[in-house]
């Protein structure tokens, strides 16, 4: 097997990169970047992309389709038609372009708090209400409140919902069970649903995701998925990502927002670079989601021994851990801030992403096993320093 190295310390200071716009001494483990150099394959493709000198419009082939076809087949045990997939430039705008086609001004757009933030954007930016049914956590474990999301469900003015499939921030690789569940309900209610799965490769060995529109045609018929590289990558601005839509009517209904919305055009190196990862890359995250199994545990680890008041929740998706400080304070926010100032580790308070957040932060331990020690001895003196001052 190749070896990949995800020990290197790589300097990404004043690289006009969003995660690391910080002081020289600050230590960035927040928003969803990780700290380690793509896979090869990709390199490659970019450089011999470059080579050619010429960047002019450019049109999605049928290699590109067939690509992330290979790559569910493969990883995940589902073929998706390549006629059901459509191009976009990345998952947030097509959430936000399938809300726009999908439900009207003033619909419901159901999620399921504490979730991704963004999603929040996209329905009230749109003239559409967040309806939330919350997640519940049972001593660390995150499930969902069957009788609570099946009223949401019902409620006439739901039309959408939008399934955070596996779970950010809290890390829950979604059963099959709990999926077709998900899926009878909104199919019952006539409530479309949007399964993001843009964390799907990133999971532990033994914890696989199943994509919500494989379970069933119940599922399938009544979905719009989107994937992407860019998290399994670490390639978010090569601005790609593919909708696979099924049904063919609602297919044609969120192709013409992508259309009209212009999201379906890609730059020079979004499909030469999809291609390589999903052709080139399965060592390569299989190996990177080694070694994010192994921080998620070093991390879990060391709380327990050095800040035992914090409480590690259980995710086995995502390289984003979820941490409840309820024993040290139910405000994140000001807990974040005073680690920052006190350390300058960055980590990101749980209040945005709704339902119970503001009991918790979010740390990204997708990085060098070095960089997570550093970040861990931050934290265990952020948290002495803001108890002392409470």
């Amino acid at each position: 097997m190749t070896k990949f190295d995800f020990s290197e310390m790589i300097d990404r200071r004043h690289t006009n990169s969003v995660k690391w716009d910080v002081q020289d001494h600050e230590l960035p483990m927040w928003v969803a970047d990780m700290d380690f150099r793509t896979a090869p394959g990709i390199v490659k493709a970019i450089q011999d992309k470059a080579a050619t000198g010429i960047f002019g419009y450019e049109e999605v082939p049928a290699a590109y389709f067939e690509a992330v076809q290979h790559w569910y087949a493969t990883e995940h045990n589902w073929a998706p038609n390549t006629a059901w997939m459509r191009f976009v430039t990345g998952v947030v705008p097509a959430i936000s372009s399938a809300v726009r086609r999908v439900s009207n001004v003033g619909d419901n757009v159901l999620v399921q708090a504490p979730v991704y933030n963004i999603f929040y954007n996209s329905i009230v930016n749109n003239g559409r209400h967040i309806l939330s049914s919350d997640l519940v956590d049972r001593d660390g474990v995150y499930t969902i409140d069957w009788a609570d999301l099946t009223a949401k469900m019902a409620d006439p003015l739901t039309t959408m919902m939008i399934l955070c499939n596996p779970h950010n921030p809290v890390g829950k690789v979604w059963t099959t069970t709990e999926l077709a569940k998900i899926g009878e309900l909104a199919a019952a209610n006539h409530v479309t649903v949007l399964s993001d799965e843009i964390h799907g490769d990133i999971t532990d060995a033994d914890h696989p995701y199943t994509p919500f529109a494989s379970v069933n045609d119940v599922n399938a018929q009544n979905s719009i998925t989107c994937v992407s590289t860019s998290k399994t990558f670490n390639v978010a601005a090569l601005h790609a990502a593919t909708v696979i839509i099924p049904n063919e009517a609602l297919r044609h209904l969120v192709d013409r927002g992508l259309n009209t919305d212009e999201l379906a055009e890609p730059n020079s190196f979004a499909v030469p670079g999809v291609i390589a990862a999903y052709t080139t890359g399965a060592a390569w995250v299989h190996a990177m989601n080694a070694q994010i199994t192994a921080n998620k545990q070093a991390l879990t680890q060391y709380t327990q021994k050095h800040i035992p008041e914090l409480r590690v929740i259980e995710g086995h998706a995502t390289y984003l851990v979820w941490i409840d400080c309820r024993a040290v304070t139910h405000d994140t926010t000001a807990l974040c801030r005073v680690i920052r100032a006190k350390t300058g580790l960055f980590i990101t308070a749980g209040a945005v992403y709704g339902g119970d957040s503001h009991d918790f932060v979010r740390i990204n331990v997708a990085c060098p096993a070095k960089r997570l020690q550093d970040g861990l001895h931050r934290l265990a003196q952020g948290v002495t320093d803001f108890q002392a001052h409470a």
